[in-house]
């Protein structure tokens, strides 16, 4: 893989090259995540909320709900050592390979996969993201986009 292995910091757009890659912190999704987000999102499909439901459908237990991995990882980019001067997300590519199951250890290798200037002397930076579950299995994948701040100019002297 080529770029760079971003050290801890913070990263204007400038600062940033395609192929820049950094890894998250870890997180272990719970049985509380999962019923948490049950109610916040209103989502009780029998999938996440039925262990024995989840075994007829082929699954050892219940299955975490995609979009809380989603939420789960942005949460982990957020806390990374990593810091892009983000100002909002424009949008979200996301697809689930794998299921998540409470006790599962995530976290997430992320790449910068893309970036250009926006018309309002802003930047838009794309990071490619791979959700791992401990042993290395990919079980969500997608890519968001960034609207990022470029670094501030200094105000220009002008000669006495």
């Amino acid at each position: 893989m080529s770029g760079r292995e971003l050290p801890p910091g913070e990263y204007w757009f400038e600062d940033l090259e395609e192929g820049d890659r950094y890894q998250t912190g870890f997180l272990v999704v719970t049985e509380a995540h999962i019923v948490s987000f049950a109610g916040l999102s209103g989502d009780f499909f029998d999938i996440h909320m039925d262990d024995d439901f989840a075994r007829s459908q082929g699954f050892p237990a219940r299955v975490a709900h995609g979009l809380l991995g989603l939420a789960l990882t942005d949460g982990l980019k957020n806390r990374a050592s990593v810091r892009i001067m983000a100002i909002a997300s424009l949008g979200w590519n996301w697809r689930f390979r794998a299921p998540i199951f409470a006790g599962d250890r995530i976290g997430a290798q992320i790449r910068v996969a893309g970036k250009r200037l926006s018309g309002k002397g802003q930047g838009i930076v794309t990071l490619a993201f791979e959700v791992m579950k401990r042993g290395g299995e990919i079980a969500q994948e997608g890519e968001t986009t960034l609207l990022t701040r470029l670094r501030p100019q200094a105000p220009e002297r002008t000669p006495a």
